[in-house]
């Protein structure tokens, strides 16, 4: 049962912990200008620039979430040898993050969007990247760069953050599984489709209701809380996962474990951009998870996290005392 005093000891105990999150990570590049006439070239407008700026996104965001709920970040992917690569190895520097567990290749693009803003509103995004798996070169070096960090370093808990874009492999998976599970740190997983019945064995898997429809090719409405129900057992099933944790958007989230199952339904919200949800209801999760928070108490944590982040404009990092605020004002007794 969360009270007032064991939140309080939860957020605290955030502080203590090492996460390392293993996937694709990107530079989010923005354009922001002001629309005043249509190309004469194109029927298209013409956008004149008043501002950029490059953001940590992907996997670099669920980064950004643990750091802001207090805990020690170590990200691995692997970057290009390019001038984005540089950049985003700056804005790792510049967030006071380690750059150990990042590999550069000459054979791969760093993960770039483009997102062009005119007055205010996108109109346009451009994708820059790399999305075949890594080659055996890449993978060893990435695999030995997670190896010698889990040797030296330790980590209380490992988050896949699957973007589909080449850096997480069968293989990678297998590897990192086996050797968290020597270990015993907890696997948590965040996928997409390519990958997402690879993730055997894992502590906890969280889809969403798209994923589980395209991962399991099955046809689930959102308000049919029975098939839902019968999918996800399904899903823990073949994946032998401890837990699985389904986000349902505005209905909140599902979470099955072993022993156990219940619907958590979402709490009213002024909804202004849903993007970045994910990564903060999966860095809420793991956190928890590290610290052995009984499952339906995380999913009500993260649930609530997930919902905080989209009352915000953009991709943005969870604000810890805000949820550990709003934590202890929703769900304690």
């Amino acid at each position: 049962m969360l009270t007032t005093e064991t939140v309080s000891r939860l957020f605290t105990a955030f502080n203590g912990l090492n996460v390392m999150i293993i996937g694709d990570v990107m530079v989010d590049s923005y354009i922001w200008g002001q629309v005043e006439r249509i190309s004469p070239e194109a029927p298209v407008p013409i956008v004149a620039v008043e501002k950029r700026e490059n953001r940590l996104g992907g996997a670099a965001n669920v980064a950004l979430n643990i750091k802001a709920l207090g805990a020690n970040p170590v990200l691995c992917s692997v970057i290009g040898n390019d001038t984005k690569g540089n950049e985003f190895f700056d804005l790792l520097t510049n967030e006071k993050m380690t750059i150990e567990g990042i590999v550069r290749s000459n054979q791969r693009l760093t993960t770039t969007k483009f997102r062009v803003f005119g007055n205010h509103a996108q109109m346009l995004r451009v994708d820059e990247e790399t999305t075949c798996d890594l080659n055996q070169e890449e993978f060893d070096q990435l695999f030995e760069r997670i190896s010698d960090l889990l040797k030296n370093n330790g980590a209380d808990v490992v988050i896949f953050q699957d973007y589909d874009k080449g850096i997480i492999t069968p293989a990678l998976i297998e590897k990192v599984v086996y050797l968290a599970k020597q270990k015993s740190i907890p696997v948590v997983v965040d996928p997409k489709k390519k990958n997402f019945l690879e993730y055997k064995n894992v502590t906890l898997f969280k889809p969403n209701l798209k994923e589980i429809r395209e991962g399991l090719n099955i046809d689930i409405e959102e308000d049919s809380k029975e098939n839902i129900e019968k999918a996800v057992a399904r899903l823990k099933e073949l994946l032998n996962a401890d837990i699985i944790l389904n986000t349902l958007s505005s209905k909140g989230v599902f979470i099955k474990w072993n022993g156990g199952q219940q619907h958590i339904t979402a709490h009213l919200r002024n909804i202004s951009d849903v993007s970045g949800a994910g990564d903060t209801v999966i860095s809420v999760a793991a956190l928890c998870l590290a610290k052995d928070v009984e499952p339906v108490d995380m999913a009500a944590i993260a649930n609530l996290a997930g919902g905080l982040v989209c009352e915000e404009v953009g991709v943005v990092p969870i604000d810890k005392n805000k949820l550990q605020d709003e934590v202890i004002r929703l769900l304690t007794r």
